[in-house]
């Protein structure tokens, strides 16, 4: 009863004085938050290969410590961006670093699949804070501040991950793996608690009441959607679940789509999302999602494929880990460059040279696979790309919604990114399944030429991204 009514009293805690409402304190409170966030998506990466043994399940039951969390996630992002809109963003953010600290304290107290799947979905539910924090330094800080403040926490997406999949692989590989997330809830904990002392709220709302039917509608579509691209391989294209899963789509969506546009006060206003620049920019972000993913998917593999078979470079899973960590640094870095070029030529332009860069990342990584510099390059330009292109797309979408919709819109947006990288993961786990060989002697590589496809795959998808948003207004001079 005691931790309930310390929430409760942080969440009735007025707006701090303006004295601390200032870009100087709001800005790394509000990114911690979305630091912590990403970090508790991507700790349990290095688990994945041990959580049969460790969790006594079966491989494909122990893939829904993963899966519950996307599927969370996809459900939470935009609800927690609607009752943001209503209740206060900063409020909602607060619950959902809340839900991320509760979930990481569920985790590490399991040793049995089915209370890690509870953690993980509680982990899942608070994923809303990065859109939610996005759209409060819209609210509350300076017009001249906004550009460099939303790059800068647009970047701890990748950032995150860049910090979360090394030192787990630290953690696993010399600690018990319940200290991976009694460390996550103490981050969690600490960025809560910034936040409820720092952070002011915004004034604006939207109003209107809780969409509850719209809320279970877009679960029961959405989960159906995710089933079928994330568990499509595993269980069988053509297997009665994905079936009926596909079949449960197919009804429940165009069921839903004519509710929400009927409504007065929808929980996603569809007649806002068809407008040009937030369509073509969620259409984009799906598609630059997906490309974004493979290097998640692509680059550990190519690290850790064992080096006497010509195609692996043999590096563990800590190292593999430690490669990628520049990736972030650069998106950290990159974030007030993205801010400048928005300032001058507009989000648009952000958005395409971000897309381009990825792009061009991906179709070199064909050609740049054989050391572990080359590699270590490419993880270097994919994560600029993505800096510049995931600083881009909330701009965008901010810009061409009402200020009453903005966390709504933004938590659509992340949904849309997360739709791409679900896509990613199905396609990216085919395109792969082909380069590796199981024999008496363990895992191994067969060639380059799946690594090649699956590069070629990623670059045409974040090409593709870019010539979508050709599509996208010029900025007004």
């Amino acid at each position: 009863m005691g931790d309930v009514a310390v929430v409760n009293e942080m969440l009735r805690t007025p707006a701090p004085p303006e004295a601390l409402a200032t870009p100087r304190f709001i800005v790394p409170v509000l990114a911690s938050g979305g630091l912590v966030a990403a970090v508790m998506q991507t700790i349990v990466v290095p688990l994945i290969p041990s959580l049969p043994g460790l969790l006594d399940a079966a491989p494909d039951d122990a893939s829904w410590v993963l899966t519950a969390t996307l599927l969370a996630g996809a459900v939470a992002t935009p609800v927690a961006g609607r009752l943001g809109d209503m209740v206060g963003k900063r409020r909602m953010m607060m619950i959902s670093l809340g839900l991320l600290v509760v979930g990481a304290v569920v985790s590490a107290l399991s040793d049995s699949l089915a209370l890690m799947i509870v953690g993980r979905v509680l982990q899942g539910a608070g994923s809303g804070a990065i859109p939610l924090g996005i759209s409060l330094m819209k609210d509350v800080l300076p017009a001249d501040r906004q550009g460099s403040a939303i790059a800068f926490m647009s970047s701890t997406m990748g950032t995150g991950a860049a910090i979360g999949l090394p030192a787990s692989a630290l953690v696993a590989e010399h600690l018990d793996w319940h200290v991976l997330f009694w460390g996550a809830a103490a981050i969690g904990l600490l960025a809560l608690v910034a936040v409820a002392v720092t952070a002011p709220e915004s004034g604006l709302r939207a109003g209107g009441r809780f969409d509850g039917w719209g809320t279970l509608g877009l679960a029961i579509w959405l989960t159906s959607l995710l089933l079928v691209v994330s568990k499509g391989n595993s269980w069988g294209w053509t297997s009665p679940a994905v079936l009926g899963a596909a079949a449960v789509f197919l009804v429940v969506a165009p069921v839903w789509t004519v509710y929400e546009l009927r409504r007065p006060g929808p929980l996603v206003d569809l007649r806002t999302t068809v407008r040009r620049p937030v369509l073509v920019t969620n259409c984009a972000s799906v598609l630059i999602g997906f490309s974004m993913y493979g290097s998640v998917m692509i680059l550990p593999q190519l690290l850790q494929a064992p080096a006497d078979t010509g195609v692996g470079l043999g590096r563990s899973m800590l190292a593999a880990g430690l490669c990628m960590a520049p990736s972030g640094l650069v998106m950290l870095f990159a974030s007030p460059l993205s801010a400048r070029l928005t300032a001058a030529r507009g989000a648009r332009t952000t958005l395409i040279v971000g897309a381009t860069i990825l792009g061009a990342a991906f179709a070199a990584a064909s050609f740049l696979m054989h050391a572990v510099w080359q590699v270590v390059l490419i993880a270097v330009f994919t994560g600029l790309g993505i800096a510049f292109a995931y600083a881009a797309m909330p701009t965008l979408i901010m810009q061409n919604v009402p200020r009453g919709e903005t966390a709504a819109a933004n938590g659509l947006n992340t949904l849309m990114r997360s739709l791409g990288t679900s896509v990613s993961s199905a396609v990216m786990a085919v395109l792969l399944a082909d380069a590796f060989v199981t024999t008496g002697g363990g895992t191994l590589p067969t060639g380059p030429a799946a690594f090649r496809l699956a590069y070629t795959v990623a670059a045409a998808a974040a090409l593709g991204g870019a010539l979508l948003c050709l599509l996208l207004p010029r900025a007004r001079s």
